[in-house]
């Protein structure tokens, strides 16, 4: 089975999600704000969706500015062990650009979130 493909751009204010399909057609946008409820709240929305998938997902993650603590993704590095706490579900990496697909409109420009595709 194909999984989705999540893109995650921690910002220093929030986050922005980008999922795709397999064959990279865009299914959901969003721009996530700063200070969730809860701390495991980022990782909860994408086991969600890796649920809603049917498959666990790999998220590709880039962190060019500093990101809020409060989102739970804790400090961004090149070091894995500083990294985003993951689970059966949810596993991130940091991949190289992908081929253009179909785009949604609205909430603005994601384009540095599509340059991080996850094919291979």
């Amino acid at each position: 089975m194909a999984t989705w493909q999540v893109l995650l751009e921690p910002l220093p204010q929030g986050a922005r999600l980008l999922v795709r399909s397999p064959e990279g057609d865009d299914l959901l946008k969003a721009h996530l704000p700063d200070y969730p409820d809860h701390p495991r709240a980022l990782l909860t929305l994408l086991e969600g969706l890796a649920l809603w998938c049917g498959a666990p997902l790999t998220v590709a993650i880039s962190a060019n500015v500093p990101s809020s603590h409060s989102l739970g993704l804790g400090p961004f590095s090149d070091d894995p062990d500083q990294w985003p706490e993951e689970s059966a579900l949810v596993h991130f990496e940091f991949v190289l650009p992908s081929r253009r697909g179909r785009r949604l409109r609205g909430l603005g420009d994601f384009a540095s979130l599509r340059r991080l595709g996850l094919y291979r």
